[in-house]
């Protein structure tokens, strides 16, 4: 007899007591995911379907019922049973208040722990599966939001997932540009090959076509063999070029002839190759600037815009702030704290109130120094003070006057600072006394 459809997760820090429960549960034909802390227990929750949790509630560092208010807020269709060595009444409301269907007192036997998950699986909503949040979230890959902006964006994933047509990714510095070229590539047919990303303006410009196209032994100094580029590599697949306005005119000529041909040709060599590529490019530069100043061809500007991606910054889409704070805070909460931070109220309407001029990338970095600043709630005291309120003082009105009347009336005023002495006022004037008599006329 094969296991049951249903998925169970066992948190317990004692490994005899996940061993025993996990023979229980195989012996009724449940299949079963163990974790011995509630930082492992997360990490299964993330990438898992789980149907049932099973926790131990006095665990160290972080106990079980922060992980069952966890459950209870992030995968609310999973329903809970707490198995504790330590019972007692106040203990027992506090789970239930928490969303805990079943309670179940060490020792236990087989019967009680069969009984309490038959229950448990009694009282679980009819879809047992993770909420829409995490359905987006594991949809788009990192890209996560709720916002109208954003939702633009992943409608255009969702017609160009399926095709190799040439797409262009536009916006500013750390909207999560990357994010969006993964998704396309990652969500659709093409999931299987390879994604490669490169950063031409990380690149030297002398090295960026042998890099992008590869080269034959002897093309130059150091080919010392032949070598692949990134489209060789990304042959079925997809290449992303970030930071596309920063190749050189050469190197847009012969991208131009990839994009035309479907082919390239190694640095050092006439032997042309067929590839089989789609092409994602972005910046985050007006690239019709640039071929204003000669610097970006018009012909391969429109090559790469067959359809094109605007990604928004993040002061347009604020209502995703607090998913993505979410996010950051359990990424660099497990990673500093060894346990689930959260964020204040007003610490969050701050992050929601600022305009964030250096967009997601600004917000993880800030969440990440509140991380390790905080000790177990993120609040306005960890925020740097850019985010904090500022008040704004009226500029004080300037009375403009003639140069000559500026003049008199600093002469005048260090005359007064030097008690009418001209000697020592024409040195601070730094013009002779003489001079300085004459303008006191």
């Amino acid at each position: 007899m094969g296991f049951n459809r249903e998925n169970i997760l066992l948190v317990d820090d004692d490994v005899h007591i996940l061993e025993l429960l996990q023979r229980h549960l195989q012996t009724l034909n449940y299949h079963t995911f163990k974790a011995v802390s509630v930082k492992e227990a997360i990490a299964i929750l993330q990438d898992q379907s789980i149907d049932l949790l099973i926790t131990d509630l006095k665990m160290p560092g972080v106990d079980g019922l922060e992980l069952v208010k966890y459950v209870s807020e992030h995968f609310p269709s999973i329903p809970k049973l707490v198995v504790t060595g330590y019972p007692s009444i106040d203990g027992a409301l506090e789970v239930m208040k928490s969303g805990v269907m079943e309670y179940l007192t060490k020792p236990f036997t087989k019967e009680e722990l069969k009984s309490a998950v038959a229950k448990a699986f009694e009282g679980r909503p009819k879809k047992a599966s993770i909420p829409q949040e995490d359905s987006d979230k594991k949809s788009y890959g990192e890209l996560i939001g709720k916002s109208d902006a954003i939702k633009k964006v992943t409608d255009v994933i969702d017609r160009v997932k399926n095709n190799k047509a040439t797409i262009f990714i536009s916006g500013e510095s750390g909207t999560g540009k990357e994010l969006v070229a993964r998704s396309i590539h990652y969500m659709g047919k093409y999931a299987t090959a390879p994604f490669i990303a490169v950063n031409c303006g990380a690149i030297p410009e002398s090295l960026l076509e042998a890099e992008l196209f590869g080269y034959t032994k002897g093309a130059f100094t150091g080919a010392d063999e032949n070598r692949n580029g990134f489209f060789q590599a990304a042959h079925k697949g997809t290449v992303f070029l970030d930071e596309i306005g920063n190749a050189s005119l050469a190197t847009q000529a012969r991208l131009l002839r990839v994009l035309q041909e479907k082919e390239v040709t190694r640095v050092g060599s006439q032997k042309v190759e067929a590839i089989d590529v789609r092409v994602i490019a972005a910046t985050n530069v007006d690239l019709k600037d640039l071929i204003a100043q000669g610097r970006f061809r018009e012909d391969l500007y429109y090559r790469l815009t067959v359809v094109e991606v605007s990604v928004p910054p993040l002061k347009e889409r604020k209502e995703d702030i607090g998913l993505l704070t979410n996010k950051f805070l359990f990424k660099y909460g497990v990673e500093f704290k060894d346990r689930l931070v959260t964020i204040s109220e007003e610490a969050l309407h701050a992050l929601e109130r600022y305009d964030w001029p250096g967009n997601i990338r600004e917000l993880e970095n800030v969440i990440q120094r509140a991380v390790i600043m905080c000790d177990k709630q993120v609040t306005i005291a960890d925020l740097p003070d850019q985010l904090k309120y500022h008040i704004t003082f009226p500029k004080e009105s300037l009375t403009l006057l003639p140069l000559k009347e500026m003049e008199k009336a600093y002469i005048l005023q260090v005359l007064e600072a030097t008690n009418n002495n001209k000697t020592k006022a024409a040195k601070i004037l730094q013009i002779d006394r003489k001079t300085l008599g004459e303008k006191i006329k």
